[in-house]
């Protein structure tokens, strides 16, 4: 059987889809990963099977600074409204996908850094999604911003106490979530390499509170990956088959 492929739009090297690369190996999925940040152009998306949009630093408006934002955010509408194509968007893919079909993104009132408790929504309940997921599973957040507004067309299927849109389904085949399902042994090293994220983190949480970061996530790990494996298994059913 032909493997199934999917392209994946990184912001920078440390935001990839970590635990996912082995997990898609086992699934007879290829990822092809490209950095929009440093310049890589954009393949025919005919040419894949599907579409994923990882996590970085920059907001969804800061096109001046980030000006490929304007591109992405034109194939991701492409691709979902158009094509049709199965999607999966991380964090800033999450708000790019919002943003790009019509929502709205801004800073969050409450930012979540750390490791936060994500609930089914009444639409969540019992959706395949979800399925072997804890209902109070606890996920890998680090986002100073939220989709505040989501597309007319969007249903929320989970949600946390600080953010109201943390898992959002866009007709049949895109999903989103503003959570990190990726976290692998080395993402956390790798998100402190970001220029001005530690500092960042500091500032907000204190240097205590990024040591206890550090060592919760290291800690919560194998639940974390076990949890992220149902999610994936979960969103290969509901695309492929």
């Amino acid at each position: 059987m032909r493997a199934k492929k999917i392209l994946v739009f990184q912001h920078m090297p440390s935001q990839n889809p970590g635990i996912f690369r082995g997990l898609a190996a086992k699934q007879n999925i290829e990822f092809h990963e490209i950095d929009l940040h440093a310049g890589d152009p954009v393949p025919d998306l005919k040419d894949f099977d599907g579409l994923w949009a990882m996590g970085g630093s920059m907001n969804v408006w800061e096109e001046d600074a980030y000006p490929w934002l304007i591109e992405e955010k034109r194939v991701i509408r492409q691709a979902v409204e158009t094509l049709e194509m199965p999607f999966l968007g991380i964090c800033l893919g999450h708000q790019l996908l919002a943003d790009a079909l019509g929502g709205s993104v801004d800073k969050s009132d409450h930012t979540e850094i750390g490791l936060f408790e994500v609930k089914p929504t009444r639409s969540g309940i019992d959706h395949p999604l979800l399925l072997n997921l804890p209902a109070n599973m606890r996920w890998v957040n680090v986002h100073l911003s939220e989709v505040t507004r989501a597309p007319e067309q969007a249903t929320i299927l989970a949600d946390s106490r600080a953010c109201k849109n943390h898992i959002m389904q866009i007709g049949r085949y895109a999903y989103s979530c503003q959570f990190h399902p990726e976290v692998c042994s080395d993402t956390v090293d790798g998100w402190m390499t970001i220029p001005g994220i530690p500092d960042e983190l500091e500032k907000l949480i204190g240097v205590d509170g990024l040591r206890y970061f550090r060592s919760s996530v290291a800690e919560y790990m194998p639940s974390h990956n076990t949890a992220a494996a149902y999610l994936f298994d979960n969103w290969i059913k509901l695309v492929f088959h």
